[in-house]
């Protein structure tokens, strides 16, 4: 649990405990130009048929990877911490000796 404490000393990482709301602001923000998107699309449609499903396609997509990419960021920077804290427990374990 992130204390407020926390916030003005550097013995403990904040960020492994944040990343996960950062994540899911990050999937409402996808999905919310997602939406944008596909009524932009339909609006094309008016306009021209063809152009407007195509761009209801990369809409979809746009939103599909960007949903994918922000889960392999957010999956990254919690493997790059936890990293940090094995082998601090890998150097821990070698001053006992």
């Amino acid at each position: 649990m992130l204390r407020f404490n926390d916030l003005f000393q550097w013995d403990r990482f904040i960020t492994p405990t944040i990343i996960k709301s950062f994540y899911w602001l990050v999937i409402v923000l996808i999905g919310l130009f997602g939406v944008s998107g596909i009524f932009s699309a339909l609006t094309l449609m008016a306009v021209s048929p063809f152009g407007g499903f195509v761009a209801l396609l990369a809409s979809l997509a746009g939103t599909l990877v960007g949903i994918i990419f922000s889960r392999i960021a957010a999956e990254f920077i919690l493997i790059v911490f936890r990293m940090n804290e094995h082998l601090g427990a890998i150097r821990d374990q070698g001053r006992q000796r």
